[in-house]
């Protein structure tokens, strides 16, 4: 599931800009296909011109029938009613998506044979001082078995010592949900943590969710500003 939303607070209409001839949305969802990991693809939206321009290019989407504040919140409404067990979140905005991290979420859920993991995500070791500080960017700590522990637009942890080695990770917009637990979210009120942070993962911690990270080394870019679209459109070349 692709949950894409037009009026985006920082870059609105980011995902109809052009990216080497095609529309960001649209780069997303082929790069999504083409991992060849899913039995199906879809993009989940509010928006008509998002709608068309999947339609239009003969791509798969689902129109939300309620008002969502967040991508999770979308995607609920979608997968409620389907025969489903697992269910992969891939940002609009990431057209740089990949097999090999996709995968290694998939494998989570292949290994977790009690069903003790309700979610997966991505994470990616940061060391420029620049982005560790950039409050875009969502950084997570986690336990020594790579439990999520919290997340945060803020540097964590905080170098109060800088000598002690300790490692920052970016967390990933890209979710792999059991059902269950991204219907519990749908159901659950945002409490006062996510609603500071606006993060929307903070939520499943805040319940007692377990989220399991994965390191990947693809750095992708994610576009949350023209900025990023401009560095996009470099590495796209």
């Amino acid at each position: 599931m692709i949950p894409a939303r037009y009026a985006a607070s920082r870059f609105p209409g980011k995902l109809m800009q052009d990216l080497g001839g095609k529309t960001v949305i649209q780069r997303t969802y082929e790069a999504t296909v083409a991992t060849k990991l899913f039995d199906d693809v879809f993009v989940v939206t509010d928006s008509d011109i998002i709608y068309n321009e999947i339609v239009d290019n003969g791509g798969k989407v689902i129109m939300s029938k309620k008002e969502h504040d967040c991508g999770s919140d979308r995607i609920a409404e979608a997968v409620e009613l389907m025969d489903i067990d697992i269910v992969i979140n891939v940002q609009g905005d990431e057209p740089f998506t990949d097999r090999e991290s996709l995968s290694k979420l998939i494998e989570v859920f292949k290994n977790d044979n009690d069903k003790s993991i309700d979610l997966a995500s991505l994470m990616v070791h940061i060391t420029d001082e620049d982005e560790i500080n950039n409050p875009n960017t969502v950084k997570v700590i986690v336990d020594q078995s790579n439990f999520a522990l919290y997340f945060s637009r803020s540097p964590i942890p905080y170098p109060r010592d800088h000598n002690v080695g300790v490692k920052y990770f970016k967390h990933k917009g890209v979710y792999a949900f059991r059902k269950e637990a991204i219907l519990d979210f749908y159901k659950l009120p945002m409490l006062p943590l996510e609603a500071s942070e606006k993060i929307e993962c903070i939520r499943y911690l805040e319940y007692g969710k377990r989220i399991k990270m994965v390191e990947t080394d693809v750095q992708g870019v994610e576009i949350d500003t023209p900025e990023d679209l401009e560095r996009a459109k470099k590495i796209w070349k």
